[in-house]
């Protein structure tokens, strides 16, 4: 009889990390539920059956509680790490010269900080479980340049980097790596993302007339990325036609976006 196959799920406390949770759990992983928030993970975990996850408190600010966690799941997940999923993120918009400085560190530190960190840790766990999985959660934030999230923007271009190096780097350790890109997904992210505080950017988006996809077709995403070879999972219409222009029209791309601002401007 195979062995069971474990995921690690850093913010699997709600939106994205919890459907994954979920999905791959329901395939008869063994799931890793990692985050700050104790009473998300617990709600989590209570949607798994019984036996088939374990919680971790983690700040993926910290190396030291990286190195904690991971040692521990892998005791539990009976000594295999199959799929390390780096999803723990922040998101703050606004123009960057109204940005507090707490605010932008908060952002680089969790989201891209935090999946070195957890790159750094679980190496050596994917490395030594055969067929293993990095992967990451990017955004289609890290497809083109947005106004009002450059820093957001710039930690999910350099996850994006990071993920493309990476998958070659370790692919000589029998290691893949992956990244998720989506584009606006129903998560709790969309209630408090946005340059304007007094507007959520769901109500945004919605404004745009873009779409709002289901947290379920990230977590069909996250099974697709494992079990297939590309190193970019698009999800979302909007991030599909975002990769599209951007490689074969990234000027036309950029100047749209301008365009939309200025006329939002003189409205």
């Amino acid at each position: 009889m195979a062995a069971r196959k474990s995921i690690f799920i850093t913010g699997a406390a709600s939106g994205i990390g919890r459907a994954v949770a979920i999905h791959f759990a329901e395939r008869g992983w063994f799931a890793g539920l990692a985050d700050i928030d104790e009473a998300g993970l617990a709600k989590t975990a209570a949607a798994i059956l019984a036996g088939q996850s374990a919680s971790y408190r983690l700040d993926v600010r910290n190396r030291n509680e990286w190195a904690e966690a991971l040692a521990q799941f892998w005791n539990d997940a009976g000594q295999r790490l199959d799929v390390l999923f780096n999803n723990a993120g922040v998101g703050r918009g606004g123009p960057l010269a109204d940005a507090s400085q707490d605010e932008t560190d908060l952002v680089i530190d969790v989201n891209l900080k935090g999946v070195v960190y957890g790159a750094e840790a679980g190496f050596r766990y994917l490395r030594d479980t055969p067929g293993s999985c990095l992967l990451n959660t990017a955004s289609a934030a890290g497809i083109v340049g947005n106004p009002n999230m450059s820093i957001y923007c710039a930690t999910k271009f350099a996850v994006r980097g990071l993920t493309e190096s990476l998958d070659q780097e370790w692919d000589e350790h029998g290691i893949r790596v992956a990244s998720l890109m989506p584009s606006f997904i129903d998560t709790p992210i969309l209630d408090h993302v946005g340059p304007d505080s007094n507007r959520q950017t769901r109500d945004m988006v919605k404004e745009a007339g873009l779409e709002i996809s289901p947290v379920s077709l990230v977590a069909e995403a996250a099974w697709k990325a494992v079990h297939g070879q590309d190193v970019h999972v698009r999800v979302g219409k909007t991030a599909h036609r975002m990769w599209t222009l951007s490689r074969f029209a990234p000027g036309f791309l950029r100047n749209r976006m301008k365009k939309q601002r200025q006329a939002a401007r003189n409205s």
